[in-house]
């Protein structure tokens, strides 16, 4: 959301029956309006201070109950792979329209009779609310406390988490953060899962309370993930690369500050949550990707071979789709404008495990991804966790690891027929 002429604009238009608006002057908004014609809305991703193209997008319609819309998209293709996300509720539930009502770079709704606020998002949305909501959900909870990192550069309060072992020393430290690129809103949902998972009241959570101090930034951009922008190869700097010599972003300096004398030579576990590109087989599956350091790449392997047989929900992980660094994109080039979030955490005395995990937008591996299936996901990563602390760690054992495999093309499934016109058949999913 921004209220700048150009960015977050508010157009109504009348075509015989009533008048309906568009625009995206909420948190998490992003959307240009070029022009209406009758029942046809042409418009575009607004992509601000990105440098090239992306295709987050998130707007509301008001005022067209009863009337059937096409929202033509005007430039790239940005229509994931289970069509536009919908709610009918005023984002308080979401569903995934499906493939049927896509046609080209455009998509059909028709709006319930009484549907006076209905939004549209490139996948559902997670914004400041949905941390409030799930804040308050364990607001009694005393193995959890909310702190603040910094304030933003535009005057937000910027989220710190903490919560597990909150008093004496534990014998692990963990780091999650999240949302280093504003639009990945996917990982957010699988981060409230790792958090749920270590404030159960199962033998999972007492263990976590027992032996483990997590520190969690849930939103490392909180003006990009508030205003609704793209985060992505922002301009200047990445958020991502901003982790060596003098940080531009305020969240990452108060991280590169905080962590260290935080962590005082215990941080065994960072992860950093993300999401990948919009489409295409890589891209529809659950995977870590690798940094330089062999024994580090040992441990992720370790971890995942854990994860993998351990899974339980419904989305899958398969071990052998992860990226080992130097394969791909995941090379010495693609970190020149500056240093991962991972790739520092790495650096940190004791580490053990320093990685980034991409979590799908819409499909993995055949399965429909929904912030439900995301926490499935999270809580499943937070059982690996446990598992992975509990074992040996040695140099001898984590050189004992297979050579890293090539980096194997996914198996894609078609999206799953049950999800399609989710919203007509109020299958819903809730995102807070």
């Amino acid at each position: 959301m921004r209220t700048c002429i150009g960015v977050a604009l508010m157009h109504a238009a009348a075509s015989g029956q009533h008048a309906f608006t568009v625009d995206a002057d909420f948190p998490g908004g992003n959307l240009i309006v070029q022009r209406l014609d009758g029942d046809a809305v042409y418009v575009r991703q607004d992509l601000r201070d990105t440098k090239g193209d992306w295709f987050y997008w998130c707007f509301r319609v008001r005022g067209a109950a009863g009337r059937k819309l096409r929202f033509h998209f005007t430039g790239s293709n940005v229509l994931g792979v289970r069509g536009p996300a919908a709610s009918i509720d005023g984002g308080a539930t979401w569903a995934w329209l499906g493939r049927r009502t896509v046609r080209d770079k455009s998509f059909s709704f028709a709006f319930p009779e009484k549907a006076a606020d209905v939004r549209f998002a490139f996948a559902p949305p997670y914004v400041e609310a949905n941390l409030s909501a799930f804040l308050q959900r364990h607001a009694r909870n005393t193995h959890l406390k909310v702190d603040t990192l910094c304030t933003s550069g535009k005057g937000r309060t910027v989220e710190l988490l903490r919560l597990g072992k909150l008093d004496g020393q534990p014998d692990h430290r963990i780091l999650l953060t999240s949302r280093h690129h504003a639009c990945e809103m996917m990982a957010s949902y699988a981060l409230e899962g790792i958090l749920a998972a270590v404030l159960a009241s199962d033998a999972d959570g007492q263990w976590f309370r027992r032996h483990c101090e997590f520190l969690v930034v849930p939103f490392a951009d909180k003006d990009g993930v508030e205003d609704g922008d793209q985060g992505k190869n922002r301009k200047p700097r990445d958020h991502n690369r901003d982790y060596a010599g003098t940080s531009i972003h305020l969240e990452v300096a108060a991280i590169r500050k905080l962590v260290p004398a935080w962590a005082r030579g215990r941080l065994r576990f960072a992860l950093d949550l993300h999401c990948p590109y919009i489409r295409g087989s890589h891209n529809e599956v659950v995977y870590f990707v690798g940094g330089p350091s062999q024994a580090i790449w040992g441990r992720v392997k370790q971890f995942s071979r854990i994860l993998e047989a351990g899974r339980t929900g419904s989305l899958p992980f398969h071990a052998r789709n992860n990226l080992p660094f130097g394969k791909s994109w995941n090379t010495g080039k693609n970190y020149a404008q500056g240093k991962s979030c991972s790739r520092w955490t790495a650096e940190q005395p004791g580490i053990w495990l320093a990685s980034s995990i991409e979590i799908p937008y819409a499909n993995a591996s055949g399965q429909p991804v929904t912030p439900a299936s995301a926490r499935a996901l999270g809580r499943d990563l937070a059982r690996a966790l446990r598992l992975f602390l509990e074992e040996p760690k040695s140099g001898s054992h984590a050189e004992a690891a297979e050579p890293a495999e090539e980096w194997q093309e996914a198996e894609n499934g078609a999206p799953a027929r049950t999800v399609r016109a989710a919203v007509r058949r109020s299958e819903h999913f809730p995102s807070r």
